[in-house]
């Protein structure tokens, strides 16, 4: 069975939140279009206690910022996600009456969890490798925000996770930090077996083999025994 996992599509992460990603807000309606080609569908959230480990105002540091934290290489972003808070809320245009269930992330205030699998550390899970386990899904698919942090760690722990991973490329937008992390992040998942798709791959509607020939065999006209003579003279 194949699920879709939607990654982080929240305010925060959209033009005008706090840690917007360029052009995030485009990929929510093929999200919702994806959506209807899925039976079951995860959803990931970010979702920050206050003052927590990866907000470079915890530490009175520069955004972007990377620092060590408990042996961990950790960049520093601005408050975002924040629990109770509108930016961390979903968007409201993602139609989330699909949604089988949410994930939060990030919850422990120590450690950052880019992926919606497993916490940095692969310490602690989020639940999610069971639910999708519990109902026998063996390959994912993944779309959201963003390509070259949460979309791409959750990705490399599917693969390791056992799971048969695809990232949908057109279906997700990057941070891009520096010019080319979203490729290199490609180029990162491609090399540990994730596969890369375009939406159009998934959406495009085509009818097995079987129901168009019995189509066709239903819509023909029925040959009897006067007409078979008639052809015969």
């Amino acid at each position: 069975m194949k699920a879709l996992i939607l990654v982080d599509i929240q305010y925060d992460f959209c033009p005008g939140g706090s840690l917007a990603v360029p052009q995030g807000d485009e990929i929510v309606p093929l999200a919702n279009r994806l959506q209807k080609k899925f039976d079951l569908i995860a959803a990931t959230q970010d979702w920050h206690p206050r003052g927590h480990g990866s907000f470079a105002s915890t530490h009175g540091r520069s955004v972007y910022e990377v620092i060590d934290i408990n042996g961990s290489s950790q960049t520093l972003w601005p408050d975002h996600c924040v629990q109770e808070t509108h930016g961390a809320e979903l968007v409201a245009a993602l139609d989330k009456a699909r949604i089988t269930r949410i994930f939060q992330k990030g919850t422990d205030p120590r450690i950052d969890s880019y992926s919606g699998f497993l916490d940095a550390d692969h310490k602690n899970s989020t639940g999610l490798a069971d639910f999708l386990r519990e109902h026998h899904v063996t390959r994912v698919y993944i779309a959201g925000l963003a390509t070259d942090y949460c979309v791409k760690y959750s990705a490399l722990d599917a693969v390791q996770l056992g799971f048969e991973a695809y990232v949908v490329a057109d279906a997700c937008r990057g941070v891009n930090l520096q010019p080319g992390d979203s490729a290199a992040a490609v180029r990162e998942m491609e090399a540990s077996g994730v596969k890369i798709v375009r939406s159009s791959a998934i959406l495009r509607i085509r009818k097995p083999y079987v129901t168009v020939t019995a189509a066709r065999k239903k819509s023909a006209p029925k040959r009897t025994a006067r007409t078979k003579r008639k052809r015969r003279v």
